[in-house]
């Protein structure tokens, strides 16, 4: 689900409070309703929009009385900084992925075949510290990223409060791109994005080609 979608629908306080609900029992209507205080009618209008977005499912039990319950893991980010504004959703990888492609983590955690009941609460501890250490890492490496956007705004002499020429130069990094890709990646008008490239031309730090526009050779 598109995470601005996902954005919106989560922003509904009864619509989370239902959540928390049901990620500790599945409930019927009737005890929805009665935990959250809201009419059954305005509960299977918000259960609605939560099955149409993939979040919830239901079931009916042997006296016919529907259930609904979470249908899957997902995972919201939103980043508020001051080079943007983004969200994205993220849903668990499926067991077959190898983490040893990631170049950038090691990790030992071998959950694989665990049957004993102390084994699998050995691998829960394990997780949970793991989960609050990448959460941690994720915290700092943010810092640092921002950091660095930081010192790249200061040497082209634009100082942190003009952050879009390290917006620029972090987007021409990779491949060269034009004025209009970069106004849609940047989200500022055209004239803008083409009127701070010619600046930083003057200034030997990207150039102008036939692909695109580029860092310098010895930018």
């Amino acid at each position: 689900m598109d995470s601005a979608a996902l954005l919106d629908l989560l922003g509904n306080e009864n619509r989370r409070r239902i959540l928390r609900l049901l990620a500790r029992k599945p409930c019927y209507v009737t005890e929805i309703s009665e935990y959250i205080g809201v009419s059954p009618k305005a509960v299977i209008e918000h259960l609605r929009k939560l099955e149409e977005a993939g979040l919830i499912e239901s079931h009916v039990d042997d006296q016919r009385r529907k259930y609904f319950h979470i249908a899957r893991n997902v995972r919201l980010e939103v980043t508020v900084s001051p080079y943007g504004f983004a969200s994205k959703s993220a849903y668990p990888t499926n067991n077959s992925f190898d983490i040893s492609t990631c170049r950038h983590l090691t990790l030992d955690v071998a959950c694989d075949e665990l049957d004993e009941l102390d084994e699998l609460l050995g691998a829960l501890e394990e997780l949970e510290q793991l989960e609050n250490e990448l959460s941690l890492a994720q915290r700092w490496v943010q810092s640092q990223l921002y950091d660095v956007l930081d010192q790249i705004s200061e040497t082209v002499g634009a100082g942190p409060e003009s952050r879009i020429y390290a917006d620029l130069l972090a987007t021409v990094r990779t491949e060269p791109k034009s004025v209009g890709e970069l106004g849609r990646e940047l989200d500022a008008p055209r004239e803008v994005i083409a009127e701070l490239l010619e600046s930083m031309a003057d200034e030997g730090i990207v150039q102008r080609t036939e692909r695109g526009w580029e860092l310098t050779t010895n930018g």
